[in-house]
């Protein structure tokens, strides 16, 4: 459907149902259930290293052509959760139709709902589709649905916003996004989540454009302070053909040591620490500078690599459930104290 809830594609028109505001319902932040449950998305980097839990708001972080569609279309796809609603707001036209076709299976289709307001759409038709997505996944999850909520993208809905703060006369500030921008963002991004109601859960997990591979871009550094974790996108692991090209060193999951167990954390931790020492000597490996022997860590993090690195990607078609990356992950350090999860 449109911003206006107007169905787009060959089916009936929606009839009788409720009528609600679109605006966000204020939930006292004492009675929210805590994010304590992990969400098995099947992509194996964030079930094991960068795991999510049930409420939880992820930001994904990139530039332009390094996979964050591919990403979403994984976890559209392989994630349990009720009902999906899905945004795609002030994207290439052509990318809505090959996104339902590609990512939505026939079962998906049945749980999925989803509502787009192209780039060639007013921003007026891009705020309001924005809007409809949150109040429609919030609908579900007050029904006691498991809710995933995925919007594509976050910094087209801040675009939509300047466009409109900027004709109403507001002076530009950052980057020339006007002041407005960065109040209607937490505004936001604070519907998602769990709410007081003891079942249901609202999931959700947005793309935030890094304009330039820029980290300090105003809408990122803005999203990252207010979500609970960021997954970045490296263009450099893209260009290598690693894919998913998570950054793991600049990513994380601020839920996740809530909703693990403390022996998975442990090992998740003891993958980063490796992982990181064996970049420090990357660069030293085709120059012969770095010499085995000196530092037993180092040579452990060397010999370990093509195993992390294996870890770390994962085909498009490919679903990993949470406990085989679990089962995957001990499997690495087995020998290790760390080692069972």
């Amino acid at each position: 459907m449109n911003g206006l809830g107007e169905v787009l594609d060959d089916g009936p028109a929606l009839k009788g149902g409720e009528r609600v505001s679109l605006e966000a319902r204020q939930i006292n932040p004492l009675k929210r259930r805590p994010v304590d449950t992990p969400l098995d998305v099947g992509v194996r980097t964030i079930n094991g290293l960068l795991t999510i839990g049930k409420g939880q708001r992820i930001g994904l972080m990139a530039g332009s052509g390094v996979g964050k569609s591919v990403l979403l279309g994984m976890l559209t796809k392989n994630t349990q959760a009720d009902v999906i609603v899905v945004g795609l707001i002030g994207e290439r036209g052509r990318e809505v139709r090959e996104f339902i076709e590609r990512n939505l299976t026939p079962e998906a289709r049945r749980k999925a709902i989803i509502i787009a307001a192209p780039a060639d759409e007013s921003p007026l038709m891009r705020l309001r589709a924005t809007l409809l997505c949150h109040r429609v996944a919030e609908y579900f999850r007050d029904q006691s649905n498991d809710v995933l909520l995925l919007m594509d993208s976050l910094t087209r809905y801040a675009m939509a916003q300047r466009e409109i703060a900027l004709a109403l006369g507001e002076p530009p500030a950052t980057r020339g996004y006007p002041p407005s921008v960065f109040g209607i963002l937490p505004q936001l991004l604070e519907r998602a989540g769990n709410s007081e109601n003891p079942d249901g859960s609202l999931t959700a997990i947005y793309t935030v454009l890094a304009e330039g591979d820029d980290q300090q871009d105003p809408v990122v550094d803005s999203a990252r302070a207010i979500l609970d974790g960021h997954v970045v996108l490296s263009r450099q692991l893209a260009e290598q053909g690693h894919y998913p090209a998570i950054d793991l060193n600049a990513s994380i999951s601020r839920c996740m040591t809530a909703c693990s167990h403390p022996s998975h954390v442990m090992v998740a931790n003891q993958f980063r620490h490796f992982y990181a020492n064996y970049l420090q000597v990357k660069e030293l490996l085709p120059l012969g500078g770095y010499q085995p022997g000196q530092d037993p860590e180092l040579d452990q993090a060397v010999a370990m690599y093509p195993g992390l690195k294996a870890y770390l990607q994962q085909s498009a078609g490919e679903t990993i459930s949470y406990q085989d990356s679990l089962t995957e992950l001990a499997t690495l350090f087995q020998g290790n104290e760390a080692g069972a999860v």
